[in-house]
């Protein structure tokens, strides 16, 4: 169906952390589909952004003592990196704080109030005194109102799974200062969710908007009724300030979808397309969210409402996927398989991965399993062991013999006239986001082309006298035939196919060039190696960079944490043990996780700033014995000078637990 407009987007990562392989599940199956319909002739736009905005950004920058702004510019500047090392083609990527988002928010929002869809109402939220802001419910820990479990944030328990608001959360803690947050009222404003439940209703069942499952997940809450949605948050937050309502910002939420199309507004700019073309209310164009399966609600319900109410374009189609697990289990950062991108690149080729992923998924939700010994046989049997081996067992031939000079004929036309044919398959699968049944039909024309290639022995026939005619017929097929994989695999290995033209010499291929003429007395280049082989060295290499220290995995740490290599006594020796008396604790302002303790060590007065904030009330400090090292070298901080260090045990947050010397010991006393 050539001549169609797509417009696709891919869900916006968080602009307060790395891209991790869990990300790129979701990247590498957009970008396999985009490239896909761009091969195919239509016009197709990828667009994404980072999702800047948020408490936890504004958070993060204070404790790294940096703007907000400085933040996410470098996060961003990370993101791009990584997402062009696995060859993500972005044709822009952008971000939520931007004068295009900035604008269309602010206009959808007006849009939206004049036709009574924005109502203000009094709430009342929990609100830390310490530092002074409303506490969003991830920022929130106590104990569950249902089952009294202790730890769990605002909204939901990890433990029983319900779900609550934080005003019921029993005996609240801020995540912030630890300090117990007290109830306040303030304004807020709502978009009348509920005003869109019919719409949404007809929306969700029009056939191809939401995969099946997918709509029958949504059908529940719509059956459950919507609640109408707040999208207001108070100052201080790093965001979009409402119009006409100082110290108010647009909840991230509302901002985030809105990026999809301020990131294509900035394109619009830069290659001079119609914006309204492809967003207003009569656009023809197609418009696909690819999203994963966690942020459904907002995708499904609040952004088609938003859209509709608005006066814009809803979307064609939004494709949830499934998470991802390394060896059968969730990413950990224990185990070194919480992979960040950088990390995988900085050990083994993207190609590998982006076949993997294609080899693994299909059009629905389920998620997907990263077996590292899987993931090294499959690349190596298939890729290496099939596609590319096919190339590698013809090249030297058409080189030695016949100076890089192909053959006139082909053998088995018929043979090359079924690989021809097969293309028509392949492109519905990957239409249909079919792509392990795609790469399955691809390697089984690689199988029949090493088959061909078996069949006909060109390294006896090279051996014969008056056969050279024959081994170079046998050896161009086998050419030819590898040409129409490397089409068929362009979407998903892009790198490969670009050393493949450059090897066959010829220009770079869309897939309806696949039926040209097959290539015929014509010159290549030389072969050189396209891909190796995966080495398993490498992948416990890439493990071990990525595994991080149990103590500094929170609820992670425990008892049977390893113990540390052994050591001389000299070098324990060198660390000097003091009892210290607390004779003073106190709150740092700005500080998220320290206490200033001042100590006493029998005459001398130390500092030191202890990062025990969440686990101490400061109070129940003052006149306690505790131990601590003494010769450590002084270390200049934001808030002060810390003289030392105070000895804990636990993997940190509320689970510390200082050391306590028995009854008899003086401060200033070593321990031996």
């Amino acid at each position: 169906m050539p001549g169609r407009n797509l417009l696709v987007t891919g869900a916006l990562p968080y602009a307060n952390g790395p891209i991790h392989l869990g990300h790129l599940v979701e990247y590498i199956q957009t970008d396999i589909w985009v490239r896909f319909q761009k091969l195919r002739g239509n016009t197709c736009w990828y667009v994404c952004a980072d999702d800047a905005h948020g408490t936890p950004i504004m958070l993060k920058a204070q404790e790294e003592g940096i703007t907000s702004e400085d933040l996410v510019e470098r996060i961003g500047r990370e993101h791009r990196a990584d997402f062009a090392g696995f060859e993500i083609g972005f044709d822009c990527y952008h971000s939520t704080h931007s004068p295009e988002n900035r604008e269309l928010a602010a206009e959808i929002y007006r849009r939206l109030k004049a036709k009574g869809y924005i109502e203000a109402r009094t709430i009342t939220q929990l609100y830390d005194p310490v530092r002074r802001m409303f506490l969003p419910d991830r920022f929130i820990k106590g104990e569950c109102p249902r089952c009294g479990a202790k730890d769990q944030y605002g909204d939901n328990c990890e433990v029983c799974g319900a779900t609550y608001s934080p005003t019921e959360l029993k005996n609240p803690v801020s995540a912030v200062s630890g300090a117990t947050p007290v109830e306040k009222e303030t304004e807020h404003f709502f978009f009348k969710l509920s005003a869109f439940a019919s719409f949404l209703r007809e929306w969700v069942h029009q056939p191809g908007h939401l995969q099946p499952e997918v709509a029958h997940k949504v059908d529940e809450w719509l059956q459950s009724g919507l609640k109408d949605w707040d999208i207001t948050r108070d100052a201080p937050y790093f965001g979009f300030e409402i119009p006409d309502a100082p110290g108010k910002y647009f909840y991230v939420w509302l901002d985030a979808p809105i990026g999809y199309m301020a990131s294509f507004k900035r394109l619009c700019r830069e290659k001079g397309l119609d914006f309204d073309a492809w967003w207003g209310p009569d656009s023809d164009a197609e418009l696909y969210h690819f999203i994963g399966k966690d942020i459904v609600y907002f995708h499904a319900l609040f952004w088609p409402a938003m859209l509709h109410g608005a006066g814009f374009r809803t979307p064609t189609a939004i494709y949830a996927h499934g998470f991802l697990t390394v060896n059968g289990e969730k990413m950990s950062k224990s185990r070194g398989t919480f992979i960040k991108a950088r990390t995988y690149l900085d050990h083994l080729d993207p190609q590998y991965l982006r076949y993997y992923f294609a080899a693994k998924l299909g059009p629905g939700v389920d998620d997907i399993n990263l077996n590292f010994e899987d993931f090294t046989q499959r690349v190596n049997a298939d890729l290496v062991g099939k596609v590319v081996n096919i190339a590698s067992r013809c090249a030297g031939f058409i080189k030695k013999r016949f100076d890089n000079r192909l053959a006139g004929y082909l053998p088995d036309p018929d043979l090359f006239v079924r690989f021809l044919e097969a293309g028509e398959e392949i492109a519905a699968l990957y239409e249909r986001r079919e792509f392990g049944k795609a790469m399955r039909e691809i390697m089984a024309l690689a199988d029949a082309a090493n088959q061909f290639i078996d069949e006909h022995k060109p390294w006896v026939i090279a051996k014969e006298p008056g056969r050279e005619g024959e081994l170079q017929g046998i050896c161009t097929e086998g050419l030819n035939l590898f040409r129409i994989l490397a089409v068929y695999l362009k979407p998903v290995l892009p790198k490969l196919a670009r050393e493949a033209e450059a090897f066959l010499a010829i220009e770079p291929q869309d897939w309806p060039e696949v039926a040209t003429q097959p290539l015929l007395d014509h010159v290549i280049c030389d072969f050189k190696p396209l891909l190796t082989r995966v080495d398993p060295a490498k992948i416990e290499q890439m493990i071990e960079a990525s595994r991080e220290s149990l103590a500094l995995a929170p609820r992670e740490a425990s008892a049977a944490e390893p113990v540390a290599p052994e050591i001389e006594f000299a070098d324990f020796a060198k660390i000097d043990l003091r009892i210290a008396r607390i004779v003073k604790a106190e709150h740092v302002e700005g500080a998220e996780k320290l206490l200033k303790l001042t100590l006493d060590l029998g005459g001398e007065t130390r500092t030191v700033f202890a990062g025990i904030k969440a686990a101490y009330d400061p109070k129940t400090l003052e006149g306690r014995l505790t131990v601590m090292v003494a010769n450590l070298k002084p270390r200049k901080m934001r808030f002060g000078v810390s003289e030392g260090m105070v000895l804990a045990a636990g993997p940190g947050g509320k689970d510390l637990y200082l050391l306590s010397p028995d009854a008899g010991a003086e401060p200033g006393m070593r321990v031996k």
